[in-house]
């Protein structure tokens, strides 16, 4: 059996209270120590004038514009105008007095600009602080304040939300900087408050009129303070230094020298997860690195594929529930195909998914199904794919593995968080056996389980299973102001995730669970709630699903948001008229949809307690919600969604209770 880690450490039995840990696992190209990190990339800064001098007339940030009620081609500026656009920002930010050491903040929708902002930050060791898209005023006003920030670069649509009373702390701001302009109303209110304001160019006029030159930081200097949303409760401010980010740069140069297929300039990445976020920061951190191309998307997901259409990337990266869309998007194209091609379509399926299984690449594996089923849907992704990279949570093993197959393109999973700058275990293309996992520990980190008793999770048992803990090569600098929470996080050198994993025995990690969202019904029997979301999510009928349980109850419900177009065709086959919100109260379509997680359940062969008993049908998707149901990157915060839902919860308990005697 081929192995993806190796051990440089042995478990130990836990005694006297203290907990059993399992193996430490470090990646084979770390096996000896770590690999050195050069001199001359040893910061963000450094990267980018490298990339800068190398690749000065290349595509660097491309974005669309609306012209005549339409979205246009897209536009590009290249690295040497970035480069010209970021001394500008950094002399305008240097002449208004900002030092090294100060936080900045930035609040909008991703695009250039932002890079703009964020490497003018870096030039002049300035602290980035994102302010995510799609927070509200709340978390927003908590982390001007907490984070101390008296500068913000933001898009014009944000404006309002900094100058909504709620939002007082935005009172405390002495620079505003639109990344196009304000409106005069908007101007009178700022300088009401004693804020100055400057449109997009005007700000970058500044700085060509008074010229500063670059205080560029050191690996140990702060580069961003990002904060994660989380699921309750505060957002915690990450702290990551320029030696953390270039550390995980490095690792994937390494790790990607391993393999045939090589990066290249011409490869083009579309960006829509939020750059507020980890997982695309580091995407378009290692783009820039290799002087390639970040194209933006115009702002509307469910518009996403005009813009992959329009741009042709190489690179997708998303989190699960983009890729369940396409999947399901796919499903339904199939449906409308008569029987035979239908049949065609899977029985190509299966002889593409066995030749892959014997150990054929991808593009290897049947070219001839490619030509007749699969580049079609490689052609509604774009028609150049290479790569697909799934991250912020476990990607079902079902998806996975139809992309793998149709895609016509590498897939694979990647594990991390903000604390280990989104990269602690990386997934191999084209290793079939990493199907529903997420990799193997990256090269600058060692992983090891922990066990966790309440779970009767044992990293010495078999399988081998308890909460991920990391120790990479250069640890995140604790949560900002919260030195509690970093005790609590970060315990003998090891950084606790709250994470559940399995480590096979190949030494590739399946996440399993998630050590915070276990509960224990009335009956005794424990649940992992959002390990059922992912099952429960893959059935047609569901377009999200919000599963509930009670520790005084022995039954599971579930808020259901109706995939539209599957109710309707229900809705159809069963006689029903009306719009989708008249479908989502009729009692007919719930026991539908009950039946259909009841089908999902046998199939996947949960436990009797694991089925759901009730549905609470919700027309509209949790992330649409004014409430912030859900994180940035579609995370469930369960406190909010209980709040939402708990008359209605308790009204179906009691309706249960009732037909149950």
């Amino acid at each position: 059996m081929k192995k993806f880690t190796v051990v440089v450490e042995e478990g130990k039995k836990g005694r006297d209270g203290e907990l059993s840990v399992g193996p430490v696992y470090r990646n084979p190209l770390s096996e000896h120590g770590y690999p050195p990190i050069e001199p001359e990339s040893s910061t963000i800064w450094k990267i980018f004038v490298s990339s800068v001098e190398k690749h000065s007339g290349n595509r660097m940030l491309g974005w669309r514009e609306l012209l005549n009620d339409k979205w246009g081609a897209y536009k590009w500026k290249t690295y040497k105008e970035v480069y010209e656009e970021v001394l500008q920002a950094g002399s305008a930010l240097r002449a208004h007095g900002y030092e090294p050491g100060a936080r900045v903040g930035i609040y909008g929708m991703n695009c250039p600009q932002w890079v703009v902002a964020m490497e003018a930050c870096s030039a002049n060791s300035l602290i980035c602080v994102p302010l995510y898209d799609t927070l509200g005023p709340g978390a927003v006003n908590y982390i001007l304040d907490h984070s101390e920030i008296d500068v913000v670069f933001v898009q014009d649509k944000k404006v309002k939300q900094l100058l909504n009373p709620e939002c007082v702390h935005a009172q405390r701001l002495k620079l505003m900087v639109c990344f196009t302009s304000f409106t005069e109303e908007q101007k009178e209110k700022t300088a009401a408050i004693g804020i100055k304001t400057y449109a997009w160019n005007e700000f970058l006029n500044k700085g060509k009129d008074s010229p500063c030159e670059v205080s560029p930081p050191e690996p140990d200097t702060i580069c961003t303070i990002m904060y994660t949303s989380g699921t309750s409760g505060d957002p915690k401010g990450v702290v990551l230094t320029h030696e953390n980010v270039v550390t995980n740069i490095k690792g994937v140069d390494l790790f990607m020298e391993q393999f045939e297929d090589k990066m290249t300039v011409d490869d083009v990445y579309i960006s829509f997860l939020p750059l507020a976020h980890i997982l695309d920061r580091m995407i378009e951190e290692y783009f820039f690195h290799k002087g390639a191309s970040v194209g933006y998307y115009h702002g509307e997901i469910n518009e996403i594929r005009d813009d992959l259409i329009e741009l042709k990337p190489t690179f997708l990266a998303g989190v699960p529930r983009v890729f369940e869309r396409i999947h399901e998007g796919v499903l339904k194209a199939l449906e409308d195909l008569n029987w035979r091609r239908r049949g065609i379509f899977h029985l190509l399926y299966r002889y593409k998914l066995h030749w892959m299984k014997k150990g054929y690449k991808q593009k290897d594996a049947s070219p001839l199904a490619d030509f007749l089923a699969f580049g079609k849907v490689r052609s509604r992704l774009g028609g150049r794919l290479r790569l697909i990279v799934s991250g912020g949570a476990p990607l079902s093993s079902e998806v996975e593995e139809f992309l793998r197959v149709t895609s016509c393109a590498f897939v694979t999973q990647g594990y991390g968080l903000t604390e280990s700058c989104g990269l602690s275990t990386l997934g191999y293309p084209d290793e079939m056996s990493m199907v529903g996992a997420v990799g193997s520990t990256f090269v600058y980190t060692e992983l090891r389980l922990e066990e966790v008793p309440d779970m009767g999770y044992d990293p010495l048992g078999e399988p081998s299973r308890g909460e991920i803990c990391l120790k990479p090569k250069s640890m995140f600098g604790g949560y900002y102001k919260n030195p509690e929470l970093t005790q609590e996080a970060v315990i003998d050198g090891w950084f606790h995730t709250g994470d559940i994993g399995e480590m096979m025995p190949n030494g590739v990690v399946k996440i399993i669970d998630r050590k915070k969202n276990l509960i224990k019904l009335s009956q005794g029997e424990y649940v992992a709630l959002e390990h059922l979301e992912k099952v429960y999510g893959i059935t047609p009928i569901t377009e999200d699903i919000w599963v509930f349980g009670d520790s005084f109850k022995s039954m599971l419900v579930a808020v259901v948001v109706p995939n539209e177009e599957n109710a309707t065709k229900w809705a159809q086959k069963s006689g029903h008229k009306g719009s989708f919100l008249d479908l989502c109260t009729l009692d007919q379509l719930r026991e539908y949809i009950l039946l259909e997680l009841k089908a999902t359940a046998e199939r996947n062969k949960l436990r009797g307690f694991e089925y759901i008993k009730g549905v609470i049908i919700e027309p509209q998707l949790f992330e649409l919600s004014e409430k912030e149901l859900v994180t940035a990157t579609l995370k469930k915060r369960r406190d909010r969604l209980l709040k939402q839902y708990k008359v209605e919860i308790d009204a179906l308990y009691k309706k249960l209770s009732g037909s149950k005697s």
